[in-house]
């Protein structure tokens, strides 16, 4: 794991500085402390900071092959490269290095970008090809590491993290309404938007060329979808699709654990997690650590639940125990890595497990993230499948009472049916919207534009539109059955932008620790893609082809223990008897007035609210943590970045330049 960094000069061949090369890099060498690396080449500058775990005394970026016309800097792993190196070995290829970064490097050589359907991994690369003058860049299929770029006034800057493209000097900061209102809406920014102007990811499996030529960018992998079927799978084909899920995760897990220093595991105290803790224990060279979040508030802890999947494994189990204090104390930290406003506290926890990892001098850890996506775990499932019942019989006065056992652990819920009946019924029977699954969250969410100050609202204009206008959809997305394409709109809008960042690579990253998703497997996510909704969501019961798999491995009161979203808690994190000063700060009328997001008279009614100790609802929640979050990104990003020193010479800092006799070599897109 790495993060990476570059300036391509698309319109001439004008030198790259060395010096904002190595700013960039200053400023993610959270990502990669171990080591760093610099390519120059006229017009063109790449940049390395490495978290050495595999090949760690040879493998040092940027790499070149043989004969110095392709140079790559590689930020992710790719799981299956010992069984690519001997087809290229055996096609003449010769390696300097045991690293899958040469590996890659030489796939691409071989293949071109026909080698990114062959990888197995988690990755963001840049290959600058000196024959053709073309920069290749790609990010993995499930967006599990991070790409942005701009291209400004002839350059195009690129970055692991949007901190690197600021640092470089060429590209200023300033947001974007609509990707704010995409935050308050959807929960995250919507692929390729961010919430800064001009700042772009590269989506989920795509890639990007670049040349003097122009820009292209492609995709490479799509999500598969199953179309609708009442199929209903007998006892032999279920225990036939238990085996091969099985077989598939536990192969998953296997290549997951190579590396060249130690890997743990994190226990959430649910089933995902234990899956994957347990198919490790299995594999695993030594035994194994395991890492788990335990909270204050009663309310959110699972610690009895981690500590009885710690025991039955056997592991050595730590634990980082985090009260309302601690979240908002490092809540600043957490949005400085974010980058994005958020809508939860969430990243908070997920920030101090990681900085325990890195105490404890481990790089790589084990996580279950993925399966709700993939298997149907998610509550909002559940809540489309109720809604779609009631609608059948709209009158009815028993069917919404269903919705009462979904969200047991929010405020506001645990209602009478008049309450569900008047939360959940706007545009229930509007089963045929391809938005119907989300369409509570979206209209909810869309409802903070109350806070909203006018000139926000005036930029929107045209831009706040109904929630979904903005989504595309891929061809065949109504053939599909509801359940798909609920999955759909949830990995779309949600699984990479925020799981897979904020509270993911951006977490972990913050302490130089990689997280490994085995549930996000591209052949276990193909083959889930294909299951039958039953084998997913059976009546209620989520996950039910992973709850076969985990039974006979499981303690009981794991293996059927019903799916609880891990949560943070939010108010009282930053109101509570050591609230932070920049709380205060951030929300008081100058504050807000200055930033010019937010209405100061409507979020000093909401600080009063929460000051008074009256009850607050999760919409309330919700609002405080992106009001807060987006008065930081704003502070920390707009009104006063910091702009680091340049990496010194007291960093380990390789620096390498093309040569300048090179054969001729082009790759056909």
């Amino acid at each position: 794991m790495c993060g990476i960094a570059g300036i391509l000069n698309l319109a001439e061949d004008e030198p790259v500085s060395e010096r904002d090369l190595r700013q960039m890099l200053a400023l993610i060498r959270h990502r990669g402390p171990d080591q760093f690396g610099i390519f120059l080449d006229d017009g063109v500058g790449l940049g390395s900071a490495r978290l050495s775990i595999i090949d760690i005394s040879h493998g040092q970026q940027p790499i070149s092959n043989e004969d110095g016309t392709l140079w790559i800097v590689f930020n992710g792993e790719i799981f299956n490269y010992p069984e690519l190196r001997p087809d290229l070995e055996a096609r003449g290829h010769r390696f300097a290095t045991e690293t899958d970064t040469e590996v890659l490097l030489h796939m691409f050589e071989e293949y071109g970008p026909d080698c990114l359907s062959r990888l197995n991994g988690q990755f963001a690369f840049a290959i600058w090809n000196t024959c053709d003058r073309s920069l290749f860049m790609a990010r993995d299929r499930l967006g599990i590491r991070p790409l942005y770029y701009s291209v400004q006034n002839g350059s195009l800057v690129f970055g692991s993290e949007i901190k690197a493209i600021f640092g470089s000097g060429r590209v200023a900061a300033a947001l974007d309404p609509a990707g704010i209102d995409q935050v308050f809406t959807y929960w995250s920014t919507l692929s390729p938007g961010t919430v800064f102007r001009n700042i772009a990811e590269l989506p989920p499996g795509h890639w990007l060329r670049a040349s003097g030529d122009g820009i292209e960018i492609g995709r490479f992998w799509q999500m598969p979808m199953l179309e609708a079927s009442d199929a209903n799978p007998n006892e032999g084909v279920i225990q036939e699709r238990t085996e091969q899920l099985r077989e598939l995760l536990a192969d998953s897990v296997r290549i997951r654990l190579r590396a060249d220093v130690p890997v743990a595991a994190y226990l959430s105290g649910g089933l995902d997690s234990a899956v994957i803790g347990s198919l490790a224990c299995e594999v695993a060279p030594t035994r194994l650590n395991t890492f788990s979040i335990s909270f204050s508030d009663p309310a959110f802890d699972e610690s009895e639940f981690q500590r009885s999947m710690a025991g039955h494994l056997g592991t050595r189990h730590e634990v980082v125990y985090a009260n309302h204090a601690d979240i908002g104390r490092v809540f600043p930290e957490v949005i400085w890595h974010c980058e994005t406003p958020i809508l939860r506290t969430s990243p908070g926890p997920m920030f101090l497990l990681s900085a325990l990892l890195q105490k404890r001098g481990y790089k790589v850890a084990l996580t279950g993230e993925g399966a709700d996506e993939m298997l149907g775990g998610y509550d909002i499932f559940k809540e489309a499948k109720i809604r779609r019942f009631w609608a059948a019989q709209p009158e009815s006065q028993r069917r919404p009472l269903l919705l009462k056992c979904l969200y047991p652990d929010i405020q506001g819920f645990n209602q009478t049916g008049g309450f569900l009946s008047a939360f959940f019924g706007e545009g229930l029977t509007d089963v045929d919207s391809p938005f119907y699954s989300h369409s509570i969250r979206w209209r909810n969410g869309a409802r903070h534009r109350r806070f909203y100050s006018p000139d926000l609202v005036a930029s929107l204009g045209a831009n706040a539109r109904n929630a979904g206008a903005e989504i595309k959809l891929p061809d065949g997305f109504m053939e599909c059955g509801p359940l798909e394409r609920a999955q759909y709109l949830e990995a779309a809008t949600f699984l990479s932008s925020y799981l897979l960042s904020s509270q993911g690579d951006r977490a972990g990253m913050a302490h130089g620790v990689e997280g490994r998703l085995p549930f996000l497997d591209f052949r276990v996510v193909e083959f889930c893609a294909q299951l039958p909704a039953r084998l997913k969501l059976r009546v209620l019961n989520e996950k039910f082809l992973l709850r076969r798999v985990a039974a006979p491995m499981l303690p009981p009161n794991i293996a059927s223990r019903r799916k609880r979203p891990y949560r943070a808690p939010i108010h009282r994190a930053f109101f509570n008897d050591r609230t932070e000063e920049y709380v205060g700060e951030l929300l008081s009328p100058d504050a807000v007035r200055s930033a010019g997001l937010f209405h100061p008279r409507a979020v000093s009614q909401l600080v009063a609210k929460l000051q008074a100790g009256a009850a607050v609802g999760e919409m309330d929640d919700m609002a405080l943590a992106g009001i807060l979050s987006s008065q930081l990104v704003h502070q920390q990003f707009v009104a006063n970045f910091q702009m680091p020193e340049p990496l010194s010479e007291r960093d380990d800092v390789k620096v390498c330049r093309a040569r300048k006799t090179a054969p001729a070599v082009s790759y056909a897109l």
